[in-house]
């Protein structure tokens, strides 16, 4: 018998503790992708609630395919300031070689989860309005050309990193990045330049603003997140140690700050407690400690959560303001106001408040600082950069994306305006077919023009 001998040696160099430790968090941050979907059908109509779920799903398949193929090395293989090289396409010799103390393919399989986590959180942008089938295309070719040369300029040695950019687990490839796409694509259906605007049966269309209709899909969206959340910040270390427990602990300390914030001003306001109000709470205290998770200490972290909520609170005003409504602002997944306002809020709040103390707590890493406690004013210039990149690369890059496939003959973006108003459930999925307007499930007698579930 033949051992592959190579491969053998190779994972005897990885440590087994912190290989443990990593593949475990990606199975529990696994679960965020299909979280996000449940937290946008809690957002959306009755009628809608399946097609906000569809994306998710279409996220974790394409993604899955792009990153086996050419997603992971565009990211992550040795290449220019923008792009990875071709190296590892197809996944040739990602086994079990040592990234840290791992192996690569468990390092490829994380990675893949924050990319396809993100596609998710972006393509929440055409709930209620956008067909499915376009997505299929638009998540790969976005994977392709917005999320993997963004990843690559961060965190796999393209100029941002060496520019000298302080992001942990992603204020700019996750959340400016998916807030960008989001609202691009929202701005396109509402203005749409191609077949979506040209044909008889598709004209620009804009939904009535309304508030989250299914308060248990958000429940359950917000104890998923939440928990994966620990896993991607405490993961993104990748290896077992101080560091990682601690940026597990000033994440969840965040999210809580956010929520707790979040609900007393809703109650200051209204009198009443709202599970929406500690679901976005929470999400805007994880979006302010993602990319500082790794670089700051836990008073530093309480105080950021109260920041985004207050911040992110204010931005979700925007889409119910006269301005709003005259030009057809459509974010009803709060994603503009959420992940964008709050990624791009995070991303600098990292350059001032970054401590090199708090970063060396895995023995292993060391920068230069931030701006309060280690004077460093030049990380508050890269951090803005940074910013401003990625906001204007993925917004830039998904529209482009978003309408070229609506040249394309059967891949017009934008439903009919009757499958708007009757939902997209019943024109975009098949389990809607099995009911009718004359059809009605009765479980007991065997009447005619009853539904039968055999």
């Amino acid at each position: 018998m033949v051992l592959p001998e190579k491969v053998l040696e190779a994972w005897e160099a990885c440590d087994r503790t912190d290989t443990l430790f990593v593949l475990v968090c990606s199975v529990f941050c696994w679960g965020i992708i299909p979280a996000v979907g449940i937290a946008y059908s809690g957002y959306c109509t009755r009628s809608n609630a399946l097609a906000a779920v569809m994306p998710s799903i279409l996220a974790v398949t394409v993604c899955t395919i792009q990153w086996f193929v050419v997603g992971y090395t565009l990211a992550y293989g040795e290449g220019g300031a923008v792009f990875g090289d071709f190296t590892y396409a197809f996944h040739r010799g990602v086994l079990a070689e040592p990234v840290g103390t791992i192996p690569a393919v468990l390092f490829s399989f994380f990675q893949l989860v924050f990319q396809a986590t993100v596609c998710a959180i972006a393509v929440g942008g055409a709930c209620e309005r956008g067909r499915l089938v376009p997505l299929v295309p638009f998540i790969a070719l976005w994977s392709t050309f917005v999320y993997d040369p963004l990843a690559h300029m961060v965190w796999g040695g393209g100029f941002l990193q060496d520019l000298g950019v302080l992001d942990f687990a992603g204020g700019t490839p996750v959340h400016i990045n998916s807030g960008a796409t989001a609202t691009a694509m929202s701005i396109y259906l509402s203005y749409p330049l191609f077949r979506s605007r040209r044909s008889s049966t598709r004209t620009p269309s804009h939904l009535v603003i309304h508030r989250p209709v299914n308060s248990i899909c958000q429940l359950l969206a917000m104890i998923s997140i939440w928990g994966s959340w620990l896993a991607f910040d405490a993961g993104t270390v990748l290896a077992f140690n101080f560091k990682s427990v601690m940026a597990l602990c000033v994440t969840n300390l965040c999210a809580a700050s956010g929520a707790l914030t979040w609900m007393l001003i809703t109650y200051a306001e209204v009198g009443r407690w709202s599970l929406d109000s500690c679901f976005m709470g929470a999400i805007s205290g994880l979006i302010m400690i993602t990319p500082s998770a790794g670089f700051i200490d836990t008073p530093t972290a309480f105080f950021f959560g109260i920041l985004g909520a207050v911040v992110c609170r204010q931005a979700l005003r925007i889409k119910f303001t006269d301005f709003a409504r005259r030009w057809r602002w459509v974010d009803n997944g709060d994603t503009f106001a959420t992940h964008c306002i709050g990624g791009i809020l995070a991303t600098i709040a990292t350059g001032c408040f970054a401590r090199k103390e708090v970063a060396g707590y895995d023995g292993v890493t060391e920068i230069v600082g931030g701006v309060f406690f280690d004077g460093n004013i030049r990380q508050l210039g890269v951090q803005i950069v940074e910013a401003l990149v990625g906001f204007v690369w993925s917004f830039v890059g998904s529209y482009v994306i978003y309408a070229l496939i609506d040249c394309v003959p059967g891949f017009e973006v934008l439903a009919e305006d009757k499958d708007i108003i009757s939902g997209l459930d019943a024109s975009q999925l098949d389990e809607e077919t099995l009911w009718t307007e004359t059809q009605k499930y009765y479980p007991f007698a065997d009447r005619e023009g009853d539904v039968h579930l055999d």
